[in-house]
């Protein structure tokens, strides 16, 4: 993968899944803009395995649904590198609870900060990315963006709405040489599903064709796919990371 020179962004970069993105990220020379909001020193130790490992990378704290913030994020780093080359749109947000007892705020704060904060990030990369005519965005939805699940009314239309949302922004983005895709994760072992019980865990794992959840280092090596130019022709597709639990 020839990510020599360049950089990224991924928010919610962190812990979960988006710090492991921007650990790969970090591996494969790209300097990693890790983004976070609250988790400062989690930001900071993944800066520094990134760095032990002879990459480079910067922390950059500021909220997703602070349109205002992200904007001026975006511009400091192209102040600090002259560019932003890639962009990981990662961070989101649940508020769980069955339909009939969700409020319209507990819907719009899920939307706001996962699909909205997506679309700002989205949007801004395509007018830096654009004026280079170099660059490629990857967004982070969920299989339940494609399955629905009860309980997830809100996160659901937030990742579904993630999807085809990347669909219509690749093909805006196409005239100017600008990639979008999406990654779609199952099932990833993560600190959310270490606190599962067995039990729940071994039904879950029944569903899935390779009888596993998946690791944080499949997505990211999905996204660093996706991003490079081994994905160079690749525009607009959903990559589905799921262990066949969706086919």
């Amino acid at each position: 993968m020839n990510f020599a020179g360049k950089n990224v962004l991924v928010t919610g970069g962190s812990r979960g899944i988006g710090a492991q993105i921007a650990k790969t990220l970090g591996a494969e020379g790209l300097k990693v803009w890790i983004n976070y909001r609250s988790g400062a020193e989690e930001a900071e130790a993944v800066k520094k395995e990134i760095e032990a490992a002879g990459g480079t990378a910067e922390t950059i704290g500021f909220d997703v649904t602070d349109e205002a913030a992200f904007v001026d994020a975006l511009k400091r780093i192209v102040e600090s590198d002259g560019e932003l080359s890639y962009l990981v749109n990662n961070a989101g947000i649940t508020k769980d609870k069955l339909a009939i007892r969700m409020k319209s705020e507990e819907f719009m704060a899920v939307i706001e900060a996962n699909l909205l904060s997506t679309f700002v990030g989205c949007r801004e990369a395509l007018k830096l990315m654009g004026k280079k005519r170099f660059g490629a965005v990857v967004n982070v939805a969920s299989i339940v963006g494609e399955t629905g699940n009860a309980g997830q009314t809100n996160y659901a239309a937030s990742k579904g709405g993630m999807i085809v949302m990347t669909k219509s922004f690749a093909q805006e983005a196409a005239p100017r040489g600008i990639r979008f895709n999406v990654v779609t994760p199952g099932f990833i072992a993560t600190e959310m599903t270490d606190v599962l019980k067995e039990e729940i865990k071994e039904s879950f794992i029944a569903k899935i064709p390779l009888a596993r959840f998946g690791e944080p280092r499949e997505v990211a090596e999905a996204v660093a796919f996706l991003l490079s130019d081994h994905a160079s022709y690749i525009t607009g597709e959903t990559l589905k990371v799921n262990g066949g639990m969706l086919m």
